[in-house]
């Protein structure tokens, strides 16, 4: 039995869920969101709220029980409060600007770093050296996040780079003479 598996999914007030067959469609204030879940879990709306079922009781339909309702919840989060992730620029002259729909990153390249943001995302600089991105789908979210990250992710000698914010960067010592 899945513990998380087995809580039903609280609607809050001016959200409505529809199954239809495999989707699951979520309305929110945000906007909308579906999924289309795998074919071993089924979901059904009732008073309480989303319930997500297993159709058998196999051992991949357990597996997928806990995940499928985990990933339904971030739909309602989503439509309701959004996803943010916040990152940080360290480095001497490294900086972030938004121009247009396009993120203009100075990283230490002989470059810029020109990164077109996707539909649905909102990247906000607050500094030049602060990030927020934000938006209604969790795994979007956290997917630019991890690809703006990834242009210069943080170096363990002088800690230079991309980084989450609050992220610990190991350092390590340098060379002796």
């Amino acid at each position: 039995m899945s513990r998380i598996g087995k809580k039903p999914i609280a609607l809050p007030k001016g959200v409505t869920a529809t199954v239809e067959g495999k989707t699951v469609k979520v309305k929110g204030p945000k906007g909308e969101l579906k999924l289309t879940l795998v074919s071993e879990v089924d979901a059904k709306v009732d008073a309480d709220g989303i319930h997500v079922v297993p159709k058998l009781e196999m051992e991949r339909a357990r597996q997928m029980w806990g995940l499928s309702r985990s990933l339904v919840n971030n739909l309602v989060v989503g439509v309701t409060q959004g996803f943010t992730s916040r990152l940080e620029i360290q480095g001497v002259g490294y900086r972030a600007a938004v121009q247009g729909k396009n993120l203009n990153l100075q990283l230490g390249f002989s470059h810029d770093v020109v990164y077109p943001i996707p539909a649905g995302i909102a990247i906000a600089a607050e500094k030049p050296t602060m990030l927020t991105i934000s938006g209604m789908d969790k795994q979007l979210v956290g997917q630019v996040a991890a690809e703006i990250r990834g242009y210069r992710p943080p170096e363990p000698y002088k800690g230079k780079g991309v980084r989450y914010a609050g992220e610990y960067v190991r350092r390590k010592e340098g060379k002796k003479k």
